[in-house]
């Protein structure tokens, strides 16, 4: 079935259902036709690809993304909505529609989702692994940053978010957006906003603007980093205080791991003064930072 999706399209299907949006699932659908081709587009969906769609909605970006990938696995949460998409996708044959919720807990994805990509990956050694999806604002956060601590090795995530999660992501040091998730995205990929979108071009009408954000993992990036599991916990621990000089935050997170006399030949190696904070150093300070304070901790990180 072809879907257009449409503000119109979208309450009748809705209405002929007896449906109605959920918020706890997070359910703005993208109804412009020019930005959801937009966000296809940006995906650069190739024969190769497998494309993971968190939110199918009623199928309309998973129907432009099938047609040019290998694979689509896409993940609905709300049961009623799967019902209706499993209608407008039934042509698709490469479209596999999981009916759950794509994340185990905060901190990491649903084995079933998981299993499914690693065995649609590995029909070929050329096959990728993309995101591409209209995002639940609730759950945006988790899925972008669990995704970079799998081994799935995504090439390239596409996703439109909440606008102000978008300025986190590509933040500078220094500034009020910066933040654990600008370090932990910018240090192994390259991130950009593709493009800002009103809330009316969304059915309901969310109450902030939105994002399309692209962001493509460099695997030159990513080798700098020794152990993923570390500094993924090592970014979010040194901004768990944000206002706190950088000392007291680093003895508190490592707690009694590292003692003082420790922590201040490091700082004193990475020549920062008393009144450091963690909003002051660049992703590739904080890498450094992170790496000499792991190199001092008495036996192996354990996560």
């Amino acid at each position: 079935m072809t879907n257009r999706q449409t503000v119109s399209f979208i309450r009748n299907r809705f209405d002929e259902a007896g449906l109605r949006p959920v918020t706890r699932f997070g359910q703005n659908f993208l109804v412009d036709l020019n930005l959801l081709e937009l966000l296809a587009r940006s995906g650069e969906v190739g024969g190769d690809d497998v494309i993971l769609e968190v939110g199918t909605g009623l199928g309309s970006l998973t129907a432009l993304v099938a047609p040019a990938a290998a694979e689509v696995v896409t993940v609905e949460i709300d049961p009623h909505v799967f019902m209706l998409a499993q209608e407008e996708l039934a042509v698709h044959e490469n479209v596999t529609m999981l009916q759950q919720d794509v994340l185990r807990n905060k901190n990491s994805f649903a084995q079933n989702v998981l299993d499914t990509l690693k065995e649609k990956l590995a029909v070929s050694p050329n096959r990728r692994l993309k995101l591409l999806a209209n995002l639940p604002y609730n759950v945006a956060t988790p899925i972008i940053s669990n995704l970079l601590r799998t081994d799935l090795d995504p090439s390239l995530i596409v996703v439109t978010i909440q606008k102000e999660l978008g300025d986190r992501i590509v933040a500078n040091p220094g500034t009020k957006d910066y933040g654990a998730l600008s370090i932990w995205i910018q240090a192994q990929a390259d991130a950009e906003i593709v493009r800002v979108m009103s809330p009316k071009v969304f059915w309901p009408r969310p109450k902030v603007h939105s994002a399309i954000v692209a962001i493509r993992p460099n695997e030159e990036k990513r080798s700098r980093i020794p152990n993923l599991g570390y500094f993924h916990w090592f970014a979010r621990a040194m901004f768990f205080h944000r206002r706190k000089f950088m000392r007291s935050v680093i003895l508190s997170a490592f707690k009694k791991r590292l003692d003082k006399p420790t922590v201040d030949e490091v700082m004193s190696e990475m020549s920062l003064g008393a009144d450091a904070r963690s909003e002051q150093l660049g992703v590739e300070e904080m890498i450094q930072l992170g790496e000499l304070l792991r190199a001092r901790l008495p036996g192996e990180w354990d996560d």
